[in-house]
């Protein structure tokens, strides 16, 4: 059984938690993996104190963000994409819709998003005409989803 370690987190870390939290994990996944790369510092009784004041510093910054954030998702869930592509006669696209389209779509409408961020349906790639829903990854909380319709040019 491996030893947990208590671990604060200085950047957000997918499915470990947020920066500033404290998180138990796995003691060779804390050094070999958050430690070494500078995503979290352990912590002890003697530092526990001084994380105390980073972490509400940190909690301050994180309401300020997650109010742009939600607003920014407000924004987001009311936008309507239309990209017009090739079809063959039976509707289905000449290849598949990629996330860098949706990036670019999204640009256009004045909110920039990395293509990361972008997740069809499922996972599943479009390859036909129809409407379909997109999720943007905002933050681990907030995944609005916006209607992307696929229409033939």
């Amino acid at each position: 059984m491996s030893k947990q370690v208590r671990v604060f987190l200085l950047k957000d870390v997918e499915k470990v938690g947020c920066a500033g939290e404290i998180v138990k994990v796995a003691d060779g996944f804390a050094h070999n993996f958050l430690i070494a790369r500078k995503l979290g510092l352990e912590v002890t009784e003697k530092n526990e104190k001084s994380f105390e004041k980073r972490i509400r510093v940190v909690e301050q910054r994180n309401e300020v963000i997650a109010t742009q954030t939600s607003l920014r998702a407000e924004r987001i869930k009311s936008i309507k994409l239309t990209l017009k592509r090739k079809t063959h006669d039976d509707g289905k696209l000449y290849g598949s819709v990629s996330s860098g389209e949706v990036v670019d779509l999204l640009a256009e409408k004045g909110e920039s998003v990395g293509k990361s961020q972008i997740e069809f349906d499922g996972g599943k790639l479009i390859k036909a005409t129809g409407t379909y829903e997109v999720t943007v990854k905002l933050s681990s909380k907030l995944q609005p989803k916006i209607k992307l319709s696929v229409v033939a040019e």
